[in-house]
């Protein structure tokens, strides 16, 4: 399902431990690191998708989970055009997602990255709230930006550990 304007919709995941940091999936087969995320089939709700992803990516059910924020509006990547597959998709630019922050209430031990036939990734790994930024593929740089940003403030107050860890490249959050 791809909208007007070439967009397939989809959720991001940011899954936080109890020290803040953030869940970081490693590609399988791949040394590409990023979120959870996955597209929303018709007639299912962005909330609903979140869980079939988590579930597909992480292994991890709604009691494992609390939900801390999301993003208000989508945010949108243009995926380069020599990654888009030429068939049936002539109008395909990128993702709109919205994204959820999670916090993990259930243990390391409760990920299991093989619940799903087809996993998603082989490793993982706990990083610092700001890391994915240096290490994310660029053009998903700028959502995941815009998505730890507007998230922070579920988490981090001006005088928490971490907030002080904030890129000079992302505007701060007021309020």
């Amino acid at each position: 399902m791809i909208d007007r304007d070439g967009y397939r919709p989809n959720v991001g995941i940011i899954l936080v431990n109890a020290r803040n940091e953030v869940f970081w999936g490693k590609r399988v087969r791949e040394h590409a690191w990023q979120f959870p995320q996955g597209g929303i089939k018709p007639g299912e709700t962005p909330e609903k998708a979140m869980y079939r992803e988590l579930m597909e990516e992480v292994g991890l059910d709604p009691s494992h989970v609390r939900i801390l924020g999301r993003t208000r509006d989508w945010l949108r990547y243009d995926v380069p055009k020599h990654w888009v597959r030429r068939e049936g998709r002539s109008q395909y630019r990128g993702q709109k997602q919205i994204w959820y922050l999670l916090r993990l209430v259930g243990r390391d031990c409760d990920v299991c990255l093989r619940r799903s036939e087809k996993p998603e990734f082989d490793a993982w790994r706990w990083n610092q709230y700001w890391v994915p930024l240096d290490s994310v593929i660029d053009f998903k740089r700028e959502v995941y930006q815009l998505a730890l940003t507007e998230l922070a403030r579920f988490i981090f107050s001006r005088t928490e550990p971490g907030w002080d860890l904030l890129p000079l490249t992302v505007p701060t959050l007021e309020g």
